[in-house]
């Protein structure tokens, strides 16, 4: 019957099954179970120091709480879809535990904030966990730039060759775009450690409450300064799965050359066999099965924002049942980017780099056209004067089936005067890496400089 259930007074019939099954969310909030005593600790010692409850009962609550606590994770506690959420059957057993006194732990609160401090302080633990998985990503490219040090490989642009690069430099590429991945979490994290308790179930509560003890006790630096946008906003998750796009989008960029340099056509890399998979009838293949998994998982990602944002999109104020609907998308994208985050840090950390065969690759495609265009322009000549006169010597080497140093002095000098014997020391792998010197360029030199940089913190 509903007269069952915790809220059942004013209702004369039992919820239908169907209903009871539709619209419960236990099977997937009982992971804030942890989150959901922590909170109900903190607010019925407040409870308690206000005079609201006696101390009697606070003693009975957070005993009866903490034994409930390892009940769950020893996994004797049996949830109950009846109850609906994490938060019903936490309460209902306690009551069942310690009577009365469980029964005046809800004083003061309703399940619109208390699902909305669950959820903000899960949140908050996985930020910092996600933070320490972008480190050690970041860490194993840092591992990858020093192994390879002066690795040279040609750079893409459209993914045709551009211009010869160091591999630490596009490795600290990646150190760039995660550690902004990183940021970001943890400026998100700014607005998720905030206290939503108190705010009732859209205006507050009648009882003198102390909220800044319950932020205190819970370590939140701040509480909700609205009662309305407290329990009617998931603005802050929708930043988390906004930013785990981002770094998502990252990854699969990332495991998108992997895949490529993995094949046998470019031989740039090897995967470690741990993080492969083979095929069922063609014995020779080794496939890049995580980063094609990663990047597939990207969509996912994409799509858990996308059902969040249209969610929320048209709610009026305050809480409505849809909100429901923003933990599983905010559940799996965390389970999604914890999990690719991890299997990428060690995965880059075992690779292997065939550094004679991105030597080979970065010195063909007229790579180091530019460095003949910036040598003319050292010379006196206009840049655009230059770019042509480059221009046609690489159709001249097109035609004849030759490449830029293959060319003699004397077919230099028919595209221009200006050309020297010193041409040849300029259009060297090493003489185009190492001219780019200015802070941000490929130089070994820089990519040095910002090794240290980055391992100093700076």
């Amino acid at each position: 019957m509903a007269k069952d259930k915790l809220w059942g007074g004013r209702f004369a019939q039992p919820t239908n099954k169907f209903v009871e099954e539709f619209t419960a969310s236990i099977d997937f909030d009982k992971r804030l179970y942890h989150q959901d005593i922590r909170g109900s600790m903190a607010h019925a010692r407040m409870l308690g120091k206000q005079g609201i409850i006696p101390m009697a009962d606070v003693e009975a609550i957070v005993h009866g709480l903490q034994e409930i606590l390892e009940q769950i994770e020893a996994g004797k506690f049996d949830f109950s879809v009846s109850l609906e959420d994490i938060h019903m059957n936490i309460e209902s057993r306690l009551s069942a535990k310690i009577g009365e006194a469980g029964k005046r732990l809800h004083t003061g609160r309703s399940r619109n904030d208390q699902v909305a401090l669950d959820i903000r302080l899960y949140l908050r633990d996985e930020i910092v966990e996600i933070s320490a998985y972008l480190e050690m990503l970041i860490d194993s490219l840092i591992f990858q730039a020093e192994e390879n040090l002066e690795v040279i490989m040609p750079g893409y642009t459209h993914l045709q060759t551009a211009q010869p690069i160091l591999f630490s430099h596009h490795m600290l590429a990646y150190v760039e775009m995660f550690s902004r991945d990183k940021a970001r979490m943890e400026d998100c994290l700014k607005r998720v450690d905030v206290l939503p308790l108190g705010a009732g179930a859209l205006a507050g509560t009648t009882f003198p409450i102390d909220r800044e003890h319950v932020a205190e006790l819970l370590d939140f630096p701040a509480v909700t300064r609205n009662s309305l946008d407290s329990v009617s906003d998931r603005d802050f998750a929708l930043e988390f799965m906004s930013a785990s796009s981002i770094l998502m989008m990252h990854l699969s960029r990332f495991s998108e050359e992997l895949i490529i340099w993995s094949t046998s056509e470019f031989k740039f890399v090897d995967l470690s066999d741990g993080f492969c998979t083979g095929s069922s009838i063609m014995p020779q293949k080794k496939n890049p099965d995580v980063p094609e998994l990663v990047r597939g998982k990207t969509g996912r990602v994409y799509g858990n924002l996308m059902a969040l944002l249209t969610v929320m999109k048209a709610l009026p104020l305050a809480y409505n049942k849809d909100m429901q609907e923003d933990k599983e998308p905010l559940f799996d994208t965390i389970d999604t980017v914890k999990g690719s985050l991890k299997i990428f840090a060690d995965m880059i950390r075992e690779m292997k780099v065939n550094a004679g065969t991105m030597r080979q690759a970065a010195a063909k495609g007229f790579s180091t056209a530019t460095d003949v265009a910036d040598y003319l322009v050292r010379k006196g000549m206009p840049f655009r004067d230059a770019h042509e006169v480059v221009g046609k010597s690489v159709a001249y080497c097109l035609s004849h089936g030759k490449d830029l140093p293959d060319l003699s002095m004397e077919e230099w000098q028919s595209f221009s005067a200006m050309i020297g014997e010193e041409i040849y020391d300029s259009i060297t792998l090493e003489a185009s890496v190492n001219a780019r010197r200015a802070t941000g360029g490929t130089a070994l030199e820089r990519v040095m400089a910002e090794i240290e940089r980055i391992k100093s913190g700076k």
